[in-house]
């Protein structure tokens, strides 16, 4: 079981990721600013934490296995977050991703296309942003987790495929939904196999 430090523990995603993570027993710090906001659940401990004070993050994820940062990027600074990891001596980094960095046809990313809607572009940019930055990286066992296109709360259903850098999608358009991709997530914890690369889940 792993030691995992979760930043954005009480938002959308990140309380899906965490109740999966106590579900399959792994020891949790939720971080959040509202600490309160976290679920009370087995293994978990919620902490108080601020996403732009880099060395205060660093204190509180110092002597965990993984880091996970489940935050809005507009909400958040790549730079703040990724020297936060180096310097709390954590390896291993995982990362809620965008959907928008996908590529829908060779050289051409979601956020890219016409159709992409206006108010999710400047959130979409900043997460790409943030993988550029990641692929920089060489000293973290980083891994950018992207959802497909709608990313919304649903079921449980432990079917779903992934991916590489290609927006996947079937009849049905293309979506994911926040329990599944916490499976997925805590899967890469368990068994990394995205290490320093970005992969994608939906239906």
């Amino acid at each position: 079981m792993a030691k995992v430090a979760l930043i954005g523990a009480s938002g959308a995603v990140g309380s899906r990721i965490l109740k999966e993570l106590s579900d399959r027993g792994h020891t949790v710090t939720g971080i959040a600013r509202h600490p309160e906001k976290i679920a009370a659940l087995p293994g978990v401990t919620a902490r108080k934490g601020d996403v732009f004070d880099s060395q205060a993050l660093a204190d509180l994820i110092r002597g965990h296995d993984v880091v996970i940062s489940s935050v809005h990027f507009l909400d958040s600074d790549a730079d703040t977050l990724i020297a936060a990891v180096r310097a709390s001596g954590v390896k291993r980094y995982l990362v809620v991703g965008g959907a928008g960095s996908l590529e829908v046809a060779p050289g051409k990313r979601l956020v890219d296309t016409p159709e992409f809607p206006a108010i999710y572009k400047a959130e979409a940019q900043k997460g790409a942003d943030f993988l550029d930055k990641l692929k920089t990286v060489g000293d973290l066992d980083w891994t950018f987790l992207s959802p497909s296109a709608m990313f919304i709360p649903g079921e449980r259903t432990g079917k779903f495929r992934l991916g590489q850098d290609t927006l996947l999608a079937s009849d049905k358009g293309s979506s994911i939904s926040f329990e599944d991709y916490a499976i997925v997530m805590v899967d890469e914890i368990e068994k990394p196999a995205h290490v320093r690369q970005r992969f994608t889940v939906g239906y």
